[in-house]
């Protein structure tokens, strides 16, 4: 099985970085020939051009491994996704919650205006992290002497964001592991906090800031709890490339901004109640092995599928046309490369 997988991740993966160096270039483009003219026109373009790479990674999830994404929310957050404005908190299990949140955001329509809080690294990453700045990802030091104003500066430019967006922000600050939630366990016993289980204590600040920002043009907060089912493998990056399957459980439920205090003292004691309350959450899930009976159909589209169709149709064009342009040194070896993408 894993020779199997190499044989199609490997030509996929390639096919992943070449068609991310066109959406890279044609986003570098467009930032400098468009957006000096058109803010809202570069991010409509963007949005679409963003969306045909990322739909890619969708892929490896939805069609390669066949993970499932088991939606639990009420009609009222259902009805609500990709209908407008939100800042999405959720807990930090695994190297994947990105990939969740992403599979989340294309069922609702709104993968291409999907931004996230991220740490200043990641945007040096070839190809997916040159795309996440051009769609105006925000990117951060983990200093917050450095950060406040870098966040609060770039949260205002979505002011007269022209789509529905949602802003993640993993307000734990880092992954959950044993070691970090011993840490975790005993801070709180020094504070006087409540004794976290299966979640870290949230960083408020930056969660604070965003409120304050954002509150007279954002109208929702989700929050989101992931979960995996006992009888299931932790997906992780490596598992999905190797084709394994799993469940996921999701739980989203919509708060409205307007019934967050007012003052920032209030705001920071809601995050640390909204996440005391997701930790309980998640000891019933443990328990029952699931989150209720509010399942939400999602479905597995295949535009994804398609959209990687379409990347290997293009792709193989242009290896035909090299292949028959003629036979100098330097066709022959572009010939070599693009034949790679023949599976």
């Amino acid at each position: 099985m894993a020779i199997v997988a190499a044989l199609v991740v490997v030509p996929l993966g390639l096919l992943f970085l070449l068609s991310g160096l066109v959406v890279n270039l044609i986003q570098a483009t467009c930032f400098v020939m468009i957006r000096p003219f058109s803010k809202n026109l570069y991010r409509k373009i963007n949005r679409v051009v963003a969306e045909l790479l990322w739909l890619q990674l969708v892929w490896l999830v939805d069609w390669w491994a066949g993970v499932k994404v088991h939606l639990y929310a009420d009609s009222e957050t259902y009805k609500s996704l990709g209908k407008e404005h939100a800042l999405v908190i959720c807990n930090h299990r695994s190297d994947i919650d990105w990939l969740v949140g992403w599979i989340l955001a294309q069922r609702s329509g709104c993968l291409g205006s999907t931004i996230a809080v991220m740490k200043k690294s990641s945007k040096f990453l070839p190809v997916i992290g040159w795309s996440m700045w051009f769609a105006e990802y925000l990117f951060l030091e983990r200093n917050w002497a450095k950060d406040e104003n870098t966040l609060k500066l770039g949260l205002q430019r979505f002011r007269d964001f022209p789509r529905p967006f949602w802003l993640a922000l993993f307000v734990e600050g880092t992954r959950f592991t044993p070691t970090k939630l011993l840490a975790a366990q005993e801070y709180a016993a020094s504070q006087g906090l409540p004794t976290p289980r299966n979640v870290l204590i949230p960083r408020t600040k930056g969660f604070v800031s965003a409120v304050s920002t954002m509150h007279s043009f954002v109208p929702a907060i989700y929050d989101v709890t992931v979960a995996i089912p006992k009888d299931q493998p932790s997906p992780t990056m490596l598992k999905i490339l190797k084709g394994q399957s799993s469940v996921v459980h999701v739980h989203m439920k919509r708060h409205s901004m307007n019934d967050l205090p007012r003052t920032d003292d209030g705001v920071a004691q809601w995050c640390r109640e909204k996440f005391v309350a997701k930790d309980a959450l998640l000891d019933e899930h443990i328990a029952e092995g699931t989150f209720g009976d509010e399942l939400r159909p999602l479905g597995r589209p295949i535009k994804s599928l398609l959209i990687l169709q379409m990347v290997c149709i293009v792709v193989n064009m242009e290896r035909s046309r090299i292949l028959n342009s003629g036979t100098t040194t330097g066709h022959s070896s572009h010939a070599r490369l693009y034949s790679i993408f023949s599976v």
